[in-house]
């Protein structure tokens, strides 16, 4: 089973409020924050106050400098000046969460997109535009008009605090951004920046959102209407099960009746409130407001109707995150993750046998085990989806997934289906295969740790500096001298993905019954190590211990 996020493997850091509902004081000042993402200028000398393109794109928050309008003028323009030179030139689509500072950032590359003469989908009615919605509405452009290939713009921090807003690029695969191309618009935005975004050309929004080149349509229904190709829907409908989904105040609210209508169903919303602040959300571990749906004290309030359904799913803001609601609580993402890899790999008949399973170096090892039963080759990458949208586009992959609970597949007859995350598929798969085989996601695990041995596994947050990170994150094998790791040999010290050769950006250390990752974190002071064990909890507390102690002194020796 997954355990919390700790700080200690001993002693778990859980704020005494986290699943309570938040206080007042703990809510956003929604003015406040908008007034600063037009009023503060970012300083383009200050590290942190620049463009940067973390695992899915630039996030930051208006009041501290890091996600500014400025930010949104340069890397729109940059995004334009891209395109451009790729000979990109069809429409862009753009979309947006439920967060404060999503909409303003909208606006803002509306004016950049209109002066720069690109055509411009937008969401109809000012609506929102879930992330897998915005994928899946891409595969299908691209494959009906190749010659003219549309990209992607959406707003969201995914399931980051309210204050937080975000930007990400996804290229005409309809995935996230390789590194080579947001290192290009990076690089490109924050020379913008630093010459006071002078070269961004720009229409005042009154003009620019009633332009010619902009064309509100309905994302949605085309995604609703296509869903049967990838999920049976058919069997979710025919087996009447209890279905309720709570979209945490995010972009997935306005997807559940349209598929209620579509295929018959009955799935009740558990929370249908929108609000910038987040206000009815339960706080998280660390007593933030998170809308993390794979999180225990984000969910409390879903947890708490568990007994009233066969089902309960969560997706976050930008719906690309599930949360699957058993009668036996809310499951791990890695346990969940392993259940739909065996359960598609047995019902799936028009995927290719030699289409590969695709996971994270920071994913359960309780998939090698899975995939290994059933004959399918295993594709392990860096953190991040990124890694996995050609493949997907392409069809060399028929499964990704990575275990802060994100996933996608192939639809019935082998063809892409979204090359971004999808919630909403995973949380329609956990219906499906409930309804086909009568037992709940939560059964089929229990059946899989029978088979394959109980997996225990963690993740832990460790302060770090910035040099410490930027140490960690270029660590050789050479420089981990132990051999042994929790009483076994090491047999695997990897700094680059086994599946494509990629950098990890950390270390990984594999032994016979365990193993522990160790990379830095994008946007906050410390370094995460992520490990399991197949033995017990005592074993894997003892892996952690001596991760912490590894990484030190390969910290320290490096210094």
């Amino acid at each position: 089973m997954d355990a919390p996020i700790i700080e200690e493997p001993s002693q778990a850091a859980i704020d005494p409020r986290a699943g309570q509902p938040a206080p007042a004081e703990r809510l956003i000042d929604v003015a406040a924050l908008e007034r600063a993402f037009y009023e503060r200028r970012p300083d383009p000398s200050e590290p942190a106050q620049r463009v940067a393109f973390g695992t899915s794109g630039h996030r930051g928050t208006s009041l501290e400098g890091t996600f500014n309008e400025a930010h949104i003028l340069a890397i729109t323009r940059a995004v334009c000046d891209y395109r451009r030179s790729r000979g990109i030139d069809g429409p862009l689509l753009l979309g947006k969460d439920t967060h404060a500072l999503s909409a303003p950032a909208e606006r803002a590359a509306i004016e950049v997109l209109v002066a720069n003469g690109i055509g411009t989908f937008i969401a109809s009615g000012d609506g929102l535009t879930p992330v897998p919605v915005i994928s899946r509405a891409l595969i299908r452009y691209n494959r009906e008009r190749y010659e003219h290939r549309a990209d992607a713009l959406i707003a969201t921090p995914s399931h980051n605090p309210p204050r937080d807003g975000g930007f990400k690029y996804n290229p005409p695969h309809a995935g996230p951004a390789g590194a080579e191309v947001t290192a290009w618009i990076e690089r490109r935005a924050n020379e913008l920046l630093a010459g006071g975004n002078r070269e961004v050309n720009r229409t005042p929004y009154p003009q620019a959102c009633n332009a010619n080149i902009v064309h509100p349509v309905d994302f949605i229904q085309p995604y609703v209407g296509d869903l049967d190709q990838v999920i049976d829907m058919q069997a979710i409908a025919a087996a009447g099960l209890r279905l309720a989904v709570d979209p945490l105040g995010g972009a997935s609210l306005p997807c559940w009746e349209p598929i209620n209508r579509a295929y018959g169903l009955e799935i009740e919303i558990a929370n249908p409130r929108r609000d910038p602040r987040f206000a009815f959300m339960p706080l998280d571990h660390d007593g933030q407001i998170r809308m993390d749906c794979s999180s225990p004290y984000a969910m409390a309030n879903l947890l708490a109707l568990k007994d009233r359904f066969r089902l309960a799913f969560g997706n976050d803001p930008d719906a690309d995150r599930h949360g699957i609601v058993t009668p036996s609580g809310l499951m791990a993402p890695n346990d969940y993750l392993t259940v739909a890899i065996r359960y598609l790999l047995t019902h799936r008949k028009g995927w290719m046998l030699g289409a590969a399973v695709g996971k994270t170096v920071v994913t359960t090892s309780l998939i090698d085990r899975v995939v290994k039963s059933l004959h399918r080759p295993l594709m392990e990458v860096p953190v991040g989806f990124k890694w996995f949208a050609q493949d997907l586009h392409d069809g060399t992959i028929c499964f990704a997934g990575e275990e802060s609970a994100g996933a996608s597949f192939l639809q019935q007859r082998g063809l892409a289906w979204t090359t971004d995350k999808d919630g909403i598929l995973m949380d329609l798969l956990a219906a499906e295969l409930t309804a086909r085989t009568g037992k709940d996601p939560s059964e089929h695990f229990r059946e899989i740790g029978a088979a394959f041995g109980p997996a225990h596994y963690a993740r832990i947050d460790v302060p770090a500096s910035r040099e410490q990170k930027s140490t960690l994150a270029h660590l050789k094998p050479t420089t981990i001298v132990q051999t042994e790791l929790a009483g076994e040999a090491i047999l695997e010290r990897l700094t680059r993905a086994p599946g494509n050769g990629a950098p990890i950006g950390g270390i990984k250390l594999v032994a016979a019954n365990g193993w522990f990752a160790a990379r830095p974190s994008g946007t906050e002071g410390l370094y995460k190590i992520y490990a399991e064990s197949f033995k017990d909890g005592a074993h894997l507390e003892a892996i952690i211990r001596e991760a912490r102690e590894i990484v030190d002194r390969a910290l320290r020796d490096a210094s």
